[in-house]
């Protein structure tokens, strides 16, 4: 395997996981945000 396409291997899995984070993260500050506005409790 040469050393571009190891180092492009290695590289890709933080850029995957902080593209879910930032898509879980998201999902729970929208919801967050709405049990605010309609005052109630989140969990």
């Amino acid at each position: 395997m040469s050393t571009l396409a190891l180092t492009v291997y290695v590289l890709m899995w933080p850029a995957l996981v902080a593209g879910v984070l930032f898509v879980i993260c998201r999902g729970f500050l929208r919801e967050w945000a709405e049990a605010r506005r309609e005052n109630r409790r989140l969990i």
